[in-house]
């Protein structure tokens, strides 16, 4: 009995000492350990509210801090500037040294380029991170003399190299960002980070493969981390579609993240979508996610929105390739829409910027860049040489198709032109005028009339369907394809009696007949001919009739 008191109490106190050690309540150390800045920041705004540890001005100056660096940490840069602030207020003492080169980091994020500048020059002693800071603000204000000037004082440190990887990346010359982060990557292998560094500037130079396999040694790692993930979500929307990106993302919910919590991850879920829900989300993050606005540019331009993408673009100074692109797209749709030259004009200069630009004349926005310039312009043959070099990896794309058709048969290349449009899957495209009278007319030159008839058939009495008539008239009378030319003029003369229609259908009359008799054509055109004759109202109509029907006597056909 006592024995079993003994160890019952021991097992008591025992349980009782890992209850209090399972209770323990982690420190701040304990928390930026893991990176977890929100319980360090709640804990550390908790401690000063109550006013633990804080004996004197020394204990409230670190622990402000702290509060600003995990504030910072966090993206909650506001919260950084009210406590650095403060701290250089003096009212708690003497500030650290270090206090208004990090407020200008804060605003520096917080995109206000010139107070980060004006802080930052305030400070009279030079150091790495105030050259870094000032060396990044002068990109954003576009400073390029005071750039250089900044960049000639980077050392080789590794926080300087990776400043100087960052401008490049910003300025879209990634291969150089590239070349920086893998040697880093080479002298520095514990440090993982650098592998979603390579990643990212491997995705921006299209390849994607590549991207996902150097993102891989980091997610063994950290297969928790929301911007890895989001990485290889915009890889395989890259690689296949926006599912399979949405599939990626889903892993972040499986582990607790809240994707509408995320700015960048609510951005690309409306990528990933094919747009959806693009007006709820994208308006509010165009001043804080440059690819917001762009990605607003492309859902209005698919949306009939011209006059709502032409505003959003039409204050911004392009800088990167995609700006460029997405102005010339407007420009060329207002041209195009308004028959503006001007826009016109407009659109070609910023396509050639980037097809000829060194970066990007060997990629497929450059080459379609320079095909778009030469298809403006109407010179078709360059258009068909650089959509030709491209058109593997475009197969599937609608809008390639619908181009490159066209291109294809104002060169005369009918049959290659058929190929291309009949590619064309959307909807939308296959019902405009455009498409199908240059698909009519391919149809026509490649001697399949019927087709082409079948078309107009289709479409409602408008005057787009009497231009199509027009053409299927002339084309098909130019190729010899007599019978349906003479459809298309009967049809023509009915709904508007010109000499000229009859003109065309006595002639088509004529040449049916003669490739009867040649052999080149079925009997049986002559009764549809027969049939368009009675409803003529010309005399000459008699002539025609007793013609065919004294031959068809003599050639023992009936036309009954």
């Amino acid at each position: 009995m006592l024995m079993s008191r003994g160890q019952d109490r021991r097992r008591s106190s025992v349980s009782g000492a890992t209850r209090k050690k399972e209770k323990k309540v982690p420190t701040k150390e304990d928390f930026i350990k893991k990176r977890d800045f929100t319980g360090a920041l709640a804990l550390l705004e908790f401690q000063r509210r109550n006013g633990d540890n804080i004996d004197s001005e020394e204990d409230e100056i670190e622990l402000l801090m702290w509060i600003g660096y995990c504030a910072f940490h966090l993206g909650k840069y506001e919260r950084a500037q009210e406590v650095y602030t403060e701290l250089m207020s003096g009212n708690l003492g003497k500030c650290p040294p270090d206090v208004p080169l990090y407020l200008a980091c804060v605003y520096y994020y917080m995109q206000e380029y010139k107070e980060a500048a004006e802080t930052a020059n305030d400070i009279k002693k030079d150091s790495p991170l105030k050259n870094r800071v000032l060396f990044h603000v002068c990109h954003k204000l576009n400073d390029e003399h005071k750039l250089m000037q900044h960049h000639q004082k980077l050392s080789d440190t590794n926080e300087d190299q990776l400043s100087l990887a960052a401008i490049h990346y910003l300025r879209s010359h990634f291969q150089e960002a590239t070349d920086i982060y893998k040697r880093l990557l080479l002298e520095n292998r514990e440090d993982l980070a650098l592998n979603v560094y390579v990643a990212m500037c491997y995705y921006k130079l299209d390849y994607y493969d590549v991207s996902l396999e150097i993102l891989a040694v980091y997610l063994q790692t950290y297969p928790d981390s929301a911007v890895a993930i989001n990485l290889k979500a915009c890889n395989h929307f890259r690689l296949y579609n926006g599912k399979a990106a949405e599939a990626e993302l889903k892993v972040l919910v499986e582990q607790g993240h809240v994707l509408q919590a995320n700015d960048l991850i609510r951005h690309n879920m409306v990528v990933f979508s094919n747009g959806d829900q693009a007006l709820q989300v994208l308006p509010s993050l165009v001043d804080f996610i440059p690819e917001a606005r762009l990605n607003l540019v492309i859902y209005y331009l698919r949306n009939d929105g011209i006059g709502e993408a032409e505003a959003l673009l039409k204050d911004l100074e392009p800088s990167t390739p995609q700006e460029y692109i997405l102005k010339g797209v407007v420009n060329a749709c207002m041209g195009q829409s308004m028959g503006m030259k001007e826009h016109l004009k407009e659109a070609q200069k910023f396509f050639q910027l980037v097809g000829a630009s060194a970066s990007e004349c060997d990629t497929i926005p450059g080459r379609q860049c320079m095909a778009s310039c030469f298809f403006l312009m109407k010179q078709f043959e360059d258009v068909n040489i650089y959509l030709n070099s491209i058109k593997q990896y475009m197969y599937n794309d609608d809008d390639f198709n619908w181009n490159y058709g066209i291109s294809l048969a104002a060169t005369g290349n009918f049959k290659r032109a058929e190929e291309a449009l009949l590619l064309v899957q959307n909807e939308n495209y296959k019902a405009e005028y455009c498409y199908i009278s240059w698909l009519a007319r391919c149809y026509i030159m490649n001697n399949n009339p019927r087709n082409a008839w079948e078309l107009y058939l289709k479409m409602e009495t408008t005057n787009e369907s009497f231009n199509l008539l027009q053409l299927i008239a002339n084309d098909s009378y130019r190729m010899g394809s007599f019978l349906y030319a003479a459809k298309a003029f009967d049809v023509l003369e009915r709904l508007d009696p010109d000499p000229e229609y009859w003109e065309g259908k006595r002639g088509a009359f004529a040449g049916v007949f003669q490739a009867v008799v040649a052999g080149k054509a079925p009997k049986e055109d002559l009764r549809d001919v027969l049939a368009m004759v009675k409803h003529t109202g010309n005399p000459q109509v008699e002539y025609i009739t007793r013609v065919i029907r004294k031959w068809a006597k003599e050639a023992n056909v009936k036309l009954n």
